[in-house]
């Protein structure tokens, strides 16, 4: 069985009610539904989500020492959160894949957004896409694997 952890930040857990014109009406729940039905057989989604920096930090500790492939939504922590930025540089020196996703496009938002300090150690950025970002951070990540 693959696990794949896809881990994510603050406010994330209002999906579906927060901002529904910028992050859609889905909730990481209907999300976490969508991913699920979507692997292949042998692949399990593992959905979180914490507004605790150092809940995210153990998550991705746990994924670097089980060798887990993370798709992560760092949320407001990808533009200031140098300690989960170390944290996810540790998956890329234990050669475990990360997708950092976003569900609107940053670059398209305000100027504070456009700066991530995860981007640099990931594997790859999806964005912009809506709930189908993670989808395809998926399919990336199934693709890494082989």
């Amino acid at each position: 069985m693959t696990t794949i952890l896809v881990l994510n930040g603050p406010n994330l857990g209002r999906l579906g009610t927060r901002e529904p014109e910028v992050y859609g009406s889905e909730t990481l729940a209907d999300i976490g539904a969508q991913l699920a039905a979507s692997v292949p057989d042998g692949v399990e989604i593992d959905l979180r989500q914490s507004d605790d920096e150092a809940e995210l930090i153990g998550w991705i500790h746990e994924a670097v020492d089980r060798k887990l492939p993370v798709v992560m939504n760092p949320a407001a922590f990808t533009h200031y959160s140098y300690a989960l930025r170390d944290a996810a540089a540790q998956l890329k020196q234990a050669g475990v894949p990360l997708v950092e996703v976003h569900l609107s496009n940053p670059h398209a938002r305000e100027t504070f957004r456009h700066t991530s300090v995860i981007s640099g150690v990931a594997s790859g950025v999806i964005a912009g896409f809506g709930a189908d970002s993670y989808r395809l951070a998926v399919d990336a990540v199934l693709r890494s694997l082989g």
